[in-house]
């Protein structure tokens, strides 16, 4: 199908945008949270065989839905299926999901925006574990400082987004993926010289398959399907600026490469600081935003690497964001025709309303609470246990069932034109393996 609308302009920034989509908050701290909790070194092996085997298929099908419609979510599914009114809700689905994980991500990329301001100008120095803690504790029960930096926050993502996909979206992900990857590096060159620091490597670097048990499996395929942000709608929307001469297959497993890359660079930063200071690497938002700048401060040059840990943080927030943020845009100017800086403005001011409202939902005593859970959970939740869980198998379910075989592999081939080896491999992982394990971690997510 013709696509005359802007495109990636090299391979480089559809690698950067797309893996820039995947690595987040998440990627960062909370891999190594997941693999601390789940056996280390074991988790670690399982992780990297799922990313292979189903991550890269998953990536692919999106990939596939949105070059081969060049439409948002929901005009994909309208393209591909127009007699089938039923499968467009697969995109709806992703819009709604991309906006609502938007608006409880900025709370916490807002969280980092403070934590950077407080670095500046040294704040932590000095300051115990519990004033750390205290400290975190009141900016979450107050309403303008949180308020601001996630303003702070969406007002960059947005003025990115309304620059367009070349000139924004491609040129900030080329420049914004080098410098975190550089920030990971230092940080874990600091780290690897910490005491106790081979003890942190080989927990996490050596495995246990002994610690291999059906929890870590489930764990490690719902944390690579979180990690590669799949089912949100971000990568079919990403893969309608695809160009039809660009290699799907070369891409996604780039991506895949990238994105696993950072995740493993984020584990040598964390687990050999845990291991050192005697920390539990699986604290999640504790570690983060209480341990660590404690920690930071204990080291020498304390100053600077806790500066550009939390500026990590805020840059691997922002590439994700973008990605967000593109979804629900990329839906208002296709399906309802509006331009795309309204379409911007009116994205953004909404995410805005839910992240205020989620961010004072964590205030206690907070009446803003959705079966007993605060907004904020109550979005992360919803989106990550079901939305994207949902939308992952409905997309393979749609590839592998409905879509004629003969279309997806004239558009994985790019019309014949590039020999794929794997590629019955791959439609069999999509049409089949897919399906079922997807729903394994649904049927899994929702027992619990």
């Amino acid at each position: 199908m013709a696509n005359n609308k802007e495109s990636f302009g090299s391979k480089f920034g559809i690698i950067a945008a797309a893996a820039g989509s995947a690595i987040g908050l998440g990627n960062i701290y909370r891999f190594p949270c997941e693999a601390g909790a789940n056996g280390g070194g074991a988790f670690f092996i399982v992780y990297l065989g799922i990313v292979l085997l189903m991550g890269l298929p998953l990536m692919v099908s999106e990939f596939v839905i949105g070059r081969r419609s060049g439409k948002n979510p929901v005009g994909a599914f309208k393209t591909l299926a127009p007699e089938s009114k039923g499968w467009t809700s697969i995109g709806y689905m992703g819009v709604v999901c991309a906006f609502l994980i938007l608006a409880f991500y900025c709370t916490v990329a807002g969280w980092t925006i403070d934590a950077v301001g407080k670095s500046i100008i040294n704040y932590y120095h000095g300051l115990d574990k519990v004033t750390i803690q205290n400290d975190f504790n009141n900016l979450m029960n107050e309403s303008w400082q949180p308020i601001l930096s996630e303003g702070i926050f969406i007002f960059l993502t947005a003025f990115i987004i309304v620059r367009g996909v070349t000139k924004g979206i491609e040129k900030f992900s080329k420049i914004l993926m080098p410098i975190l990857l550089g920030i990971l590096i230092i940080l874990g060159v600091k780290s690897l010289t910490l005491p106790g620091a081979a003890d942190g490597i080989e927990f996490f670097l050596k495995p246990d398959f002994s610690k291999i048990t059906g929890k870590v499996l489930i764990n490690a395929l719902g944390q690579a399907f979180f990690s590669l942000s799949l089912g949100m709608g971000c990568l079919i929307t990403y893969g309608s600026y695809i160009a039809k001469k660009d290699n799907l297959t070369s891409t996604a497993f780039a991506v895949c490469i990238s994105d696993t890359l950072i995740a493993v660079l984020a584990g040598i930063v964390i687990f050999p600081a845990a291991f050192s200071f005697g920390i539990k690497p699986e604290a999640g938002n504790e570690l983060a935003f209480v341990t660590l700048p404690m920690l930071f401060d204990q080291m020498a040059g304390g100053y600077f690497f806790c500066l550009i840990f939390f500026l990590l943080l805020t840059i691997a927030a922002l590439t994700s964001s973008i990605s967000l943020l593109e979804v629900p845009v990329l839906y208002l100017t296709e399906q309802l025709k509006i331009s795309r800086k309204k379409a911007t403005v009116y994205s953004a001011i909404g995410a805005f309303i839910l992240c205020v409202i989620s961010s004072e939902s964590l205030h206690d005593g907070s009446p803003l609470r959705i079966f007993g859970l605060s907004v904020f959970d109550s979005l992360d939740a919803f989106t990550s246990t079901f939305l994207m869980t949902i939308g992952g198998l409905l997309t393979v379910v749609f590839l592998g069932w409905k879509m004629k075989k003969s279309d997806f592999m004239d558009e994985y081939t790019n019309g014949g034109t590039v020999s794929m080896g794997l590629r019955r491999i791959m439609y069999f992982i999509i049409k089949f393996l897919a399906p079922v394990a997807i729903t394994v971690i649904l049927i899994t997510q929702f027992i619990k």
